[in-house]
């Protein structure tokens, strides 16, 4: 286990400028207080784990299964974050004792530093309690360590607020002059990088507008720049932009994805606990369906509102495009909220006829020939309509799919024709019918 745990150290943290110094402090205050300690951001997501060479540290019972899991993912989820401010840690200026807490997983008690700077909570340096434990000097002297630690991490969440607001008008300007003004100083901004492969990538829905809920640039790995921005009339969703190394590979905006998707969700359980913390009885976030439903009544998790989708644009070099992309992944994202089968993380090259119909203004998208069939009593007909047009009009296939007797198919299909006014053995009929049960799902 020990091993594992180094391994995690040395290789698995953090992408930042300051990497380098967030290890070496998170070392000085291993040594200082002689136990090994972790350094999260204020959203709980691991920066840098200090490993402290002692024998009593290499005995397994020294890790409850809250930290280990916290130090293998390198974060935490809503309900772990909720329940450990709750010991009033956003506000602390000075350690904070928590007690173990064996029902939550939670079988050694815990110190938690405060990272401020100039009064305001960047992060946490989390270490476990032993009896008698650290003197009080020694935490004054962790403390002062805890300061330097919060400089950087200010200067990185200063940086990372800039380039937000510069991202935010790129991707909101108006063509022409607007839009190669605030190319010109996101491409400031960002210096050597600029010029370098990207993939644009949207989340949506965002549970929030407040641009203090949006995750820091350096906690999404890979990550540029990030915003959020109105998603419809109500809602919002969140822009990254994702560093990639290869046009072919979109593994670091898929793993930026999966990352955001779970934090949009709040969380993946109670015991996602990072750097020392726990999720005692906090709910796990909501899941995307898996199945398929018709047009009329899309599949979708239970709960106030739908799951979080991701899409990702193609991936360019500069910034030039950068507003063709934006509507790439937007639109990617809204074929994954309206198709279950693209998965949470839609590809636009994977989207099929979504990348025609995510770019129709609704009035043209809703077409009226479908009206009654979109009706809520006629439910299970737009459902047969939709598997059959899938099957390519093969009677066969579509009544395996939709477990039915081929006779009660066709006598569907009788009922939709009329409804519609359309011959489903007309090629046009049936493209006006599918791109309309299509559009519906968006």
């Amino acid at each position: 286990m020990y091993e594992g745990l180094c391994e995690v150290r040395d290789n698995a943290r953090v992408t930042s400028e300051h990497r380098g110094d967030y290890e070496e402090l998170v070392d000085e205050i291993s040594e200082l207080l002689g136990a090994p300690a972790t350094l999260e951001n204020r959203d709980f997501e691991l920066i840098a784990f200090g490993a402290y060479d002692s024998e009593g540290d290499l005995d397994p019972s020294a890790l409850d299964p809250v930290r280990t899991r916290s130090i293998l993912t390198r974060r935490s989820t809503a309900a772990v974050r909720a329940w450990f401010e709750g010991f009033g840690i956003t506000r602390a200026t000075a350690p904070v004792r928590i007690p173990p807490t064996p029902e939550a997983g939670v079988y050694r008690g815990r110190i938690c530093l405060p990272v401020r700077h100039r009064g305001v909570v960047h992060g946490y340096v989390w270490l476990l309690d032993d009896d008698p434990g650290p003197s009080e000097h020694q935490l004054t002297a962790a403390m002062r360590v805890t300061a330097r630690i919060g400089a950087l991490l200010a200067d990185e969440a200063q940086h990372g607020a800039d380039l937000s607001r510069e991202l935010r008008a790129v991707l909101t300007a108006e063509p022409g002059w607007q839009s190669d003004m605030a190319v010109a100083e996101l491409r400031t901004a960002l210096g050597s990088r600029a010029d370098g492969l990207h993939a644009l990538m949207c989340v949506a829905p965002w549970p929030s507008a407040d641009p203090d809920d949006a995750p820091s640039v350096r906690a999404v790995p890979g990550a540029t720049a990030l915003c959020t921005l109105p998603w419809g009339a109500a809602a919002q969703c969140l822009a990254v932009l994702i560093r990639l190394r290869s046009p072919d590979v979109l593994t670091p905006a898929t793993t930026a994805a999966g990352r955001l998707l779970e934090r949009a969700g709040g969380g993946s359980g109670p015991e996602g606990g990072a750097g020392g913390s726990s999720g005692a009885s906090a709910p796990g976030g909501a899941s995307r369906s898996s199945g398929t439903s018709g047009p009329s009544g899309a599949g979708g998790p239970s709960g106030p509102g739908p799951a979080p989708a991701a899409g990702i644009a193609t991936p360019r070099s500069g910034l030039a495009e950068s507003a063709t992309a934006w509507r790439e992944a937007s639109a990617a994202a809204r074929a994954a909220l309206a198709e279950a089968r693209f998965g949470p993380v839609a590809q636009w090259a994977s989207i099929g006829p979504f990348r025609l119909l995510t770019a129709l203004p609704p009035e043209v998208a809703h077409d009226p020939v479908a009206r009654a069939l979109l009706t809520p009593v006629h439910h299970e007909l737009a459902r047969t309509a939709e598997v059959y047009l899938d099957r390519a009009g093969q009677a066969a296939r579509a009544a395996a799919e939709l477990g039915i007797h081929r006779q009660t198919l066709y006598y569907r299909l009788s009922r939709i024709e009329k409804l519609t006014g359309l011959d489903l053995d007309d090629g046009e009929d049936r493209l006006l019918l599918h791109m309309a049960l299509k559009a519906h799902r968006l």
